[in-house]
């Protein structure tokens, strides 16, 4: 019941049951760790304090998850000293078997930017399992990359690729992201088609983080440098109209618009979203005319169809 109410974000109802409990019973490790849980949600570091005090009280054991909990509570707080404490005592709790526990402190050493750690316990995690799985090569990659050491990152990227049976584009997705937050988009579309080359199936998000990047680039005033590679726009295109997306649609088209690369099928795909979408776009004959690109069969059938849809707003960035 506890885990529910902290899922549904009901944390009043959470933090009655607790009392509840503690007037009636004796509550366990798990229990007084959810009530940190609810605590570190709030960044209530005050009453989370008070929860450890009350664990030795009652002559509980503290493990790993509780210190965890406190360090992320110190480090959204800016209490570096103190996070860096419970750090320590949260690895002193850890088995050889806790897997997660190993996850949890990468992540919290990068947090706090302590680099020789990051590298130290994904050292100790490795030669303690055989295999490394996805989750943790997305773990490692994430915080390396938190920690400004791309070129770290790429190399256990490059073995996660040998590695994997799975291909799972989620961690592949994170180096593209560095790619696009350090403005190299030449770099990134270079990525993008590596990924198709290793056999990496590409998600929507995928798809999405290039728009943006194209985007951002065209904030910068350099999407006119862009010459767009058609098979990779067909492809975005693609998986933007079967996610019924109007709004990345939309990006996508300006996007295009200003690089001077716009086309009947462009303008199809753009009506087969709102199809998707169940809307009917606005101006779109009009909006076609004013860059001179023609309508076809295709597109006079898209209209009509959507023209029995809910009508939506102009979108922003449309002229």
């Amino acid at each position: 019941m506890l885990t529910l109410y902290i899922s549904q974000g009901q944390l009043e109802k959470v933090s009655g049951l607790i009392q509840e409990l503690k007037k009636n019973a004796s509550p366990d490790i798990v229990t007084y760790n959810l009530e940190l849980a609810v605590f570190a949600s709030q960044n209530n570091v005050e009453a989370a304090e008070k929860v450890l005090l009350e664990l030795k009280k009652a002559k509980l054991d503290p493990d790993w998850i509780t210190f965890s909990t406190l360090t992320n509570i110190y480090i959204k707080i800016s209490l570096q000293d103190k996070a860096n404490l419970t750090l320590r005592e949260m690895e002193k709790k850890i088995s050889r078997k806790a897997r997660t526990a190993y996850a949890s402190l990468i992540s919290l050493h990068a947090n706090l930017q302590n680099k020789d750690e990051v590298f130290r316990m994904w050292k100790e995690m490795k030669s303690i399992f055989r295999k490394v799985n996805d989750t943790k090569y997305s773990c490692i990659i994430s915080s390396l990359l938190k920690l400004d050491e791309f070129g770290e990152a790429m190399t256990l990227f490059t073995e996660w690729e040998v590695v994997s049976v799975t291909k799972d584009t989620r961690i592949a997705n994170l180096i593209l992201v560095a790619y696009i937050n350090k403005n190299e988009m030449e770099k990134a579309v270079d990525f993008h088609n590596r990924m198709m080359q290793k056999g990496i199936s590409l998600s929507y998000t995928t798809w999405e983080l290039l728009m943006r990047g194209y985007l951002k680039q065209k904030e910068m005033d350099r999407v006119s440098k862009w010459d767009p590679d058609a098979k990779m726009v067909r492809e975005m295109s693609h998986a933007v109209e079967n996610e019924g997306d109007i709004q990345v649609a939309e990006q996508l088209l300006v996007t295009l618009r200003h690089a001077k690369y716009v086309n009947t099928e462009i303008y199809n795909a753009l009506l087969r979203t709102y199809v998707n979408a169940g809307k009917m776009p606005m101006i779109v004959a009009e909006r076609m005319k004013k860059v001179n690109v023609e309508m076809d069969e295709e597109t006079q059938k898209l209209i009509g169809i959507t023209s029995k849809m809910t009508v939506t707003e102009v979108p922003n960035g449309v002229s």
